[in-house]
């Protein structure tokens, strides 16, 4: 029988971690699952989930063309700030203006360390978040940061 040139082998089951930790008195869980297509990120609060954000990780990355990038925004205050080239799209669960920012916010964040780890990435990253309260606040912010690292 002769071998289908079409046909393509993906790894399954998809490729998943897991990382919990208490954050404002608060268990959080976060999982990672890695699709041929996408990536998708969960961050839970009290096991629900509110919204989904769409973010492209385009293959234009920045820091792939200039290896100075990361250098040049070293002594700036805003250094932690994601990248401004991606655009996070809420498609499920608005919530208000607050939790559509947070949840902008992290978007963009997760996107920005998803490249930085591998600059030639260009799936599609889909987070899903479940945070019981919106919290802006930068300890909480860096809190969940670290604990998505801890899946990528």
């Amino acid at each position: 029988m002769e071998e289908d040139p079409t046909q393509v082998t993906l790894p399954y089951p998809a490729q998943t971690r897991q990382a919990s930790a208490t954050i404002n008195d608060t268990l959080t869980n976060i999982t990672s699952m890695s699709f041929s297509d996408k990536i998708m990120i969960t961050i839970t609060q009290n096991g629900k989930l509110g919204q989904w954000v769409s973010v492209p990780l385009l293959a234009d990355n920045p820091t792939t063309s200039d290896p100075h990038f990361n250098l040049a925004q070293a002594g700036n205050e805003d250094s932690l700030l994601p990248v401004t080239r991606f655009q996070p799209r809420v498609l499920l669960g608005a919530g208000g203006n607050e939790r559509e920012t947070q949840a902008q916010l992290y978007a963009s964040q997760v996107a920005s360390l998803i490249t930085t780890k591998d600059p030639s990435e260009t799936r599609v990253l889909m987070l899903g978040l479940g945070l019981a309260k919106v919290d802006l606040s930068r300890e909480t912010f860096l809190e969940i940061l670290d604990l998505v690292t801890k899946v990528l």
